[in-house]
């Protein structure tokens, strides 16, 4: 069977469940968190930043992911060489928990290239990370590859993957903050 005839039956023979379906087990998202790109990404942020032992609102931050979602960070092996992870959003909460309970860590969104075709966005949203909110500068920078989707009224977070700048990778000017 050729792959374009799989896709047809796939996307309009067989049923599909919808994301809230899939999102069962996931608790409510506060209606304000979802409703525009700019609301979902600032909640994606605002949630995963914060001061050592302040325990993060990880129900408020599975309510913005598809059961689905995964996280792909790209860092690198022991020789230099780039390689990627992916993870469920519970791995990903498993893997930063124990980090949130002994460091500080504080990720702003610096600037944001998006493109939109229907109920799909994908935003380049370039991030400096901070161990106090007092830091004059990030320990680290990159970028966060965001894919959204639209769905039964509200954003979802389909998968996130990012890629730190580190030397010989620095970010583009096109995904450069004001002012830097």
């Amino acid at each position: 069977m050729a792959l374009r005839t799989v896709f047809f039956l796939v996307a309009f023979i067989f049923p599909v469940a919808s994301v809230a379906a899939q999102q069962e087990a996931a608790p409510a998202a506060n209606s304000e968190d979802v409703e525009s790109i700019d609301a979902l990404i600032t909640a994606l942020y605002d949630v995963i930043s914060g001061p050592a032992q302040q325990p993060r609102d990880w129900d408020r931050f599975r309510s913005l992911l598809t059961k689905d979602c995964r996280f792909v960070p790209i860092t690198r092996s022991q020789d230099g060489t780039p390689v990627h992870h992916s993870m469920t959003g519970q791995e990903f909460i498993d893997m930063v928990g124990p980090y949130f309970d002994s460091n500080s860590f504080y990720e702003k969104e610096v600037a944001r290239k998006s493109e939109q075709y229907g109920n799909l966005v994908h935003a380049f949203s370039t991030y400096d990370s901070f161990h106090t909110l007092e830091d004059d500068e990030p320990f680290q920078r990159g970028i966060n590859s965001i894919q959204l989707i639209f769905e039964e009224g509200r954003w979802w977070i389909a998968n996130i993957a990012w890629q730190p700048a580190w030397e010989g990778l620095p970010i583009p000017d096109i995904y450069e903050g004001i002012g830097r």
